[in-house]
């Protein structure tokens, strides 16, 4: 039982870690492209790819806290 709940609270931590850093890029970006909305584009791609790889570590993360 105590092996599940740290494993819970790993989770938890991981999943919250995760949704304030891309938090954190969104606010980053959205205060860029209010800047310089010429190159919002670029702004968004970016964006993009750096959420897209906090994704993919939390996965890996989930993975192998739920497998411990």
């Amino acid at each position: 039982m105590e092996q599940f709940n740290s494993t819970v609270f790993g989770l938890a931590l991981i999943i919250f870690a995760a949704a304030f850093g891309i938090s954190r890029i969104a606010q980053a970006a959205m205060e860029a492209m209010s800047r310089q909305p010429e190159i919002s584009s670029k702004i968004q791609t970016a964006m993009i790819v750096v959420a897209a790889l906090i994704e993919g570590a939390t996965l890996f993360a989930i993975v192998v806290a739920w497998l411990s």
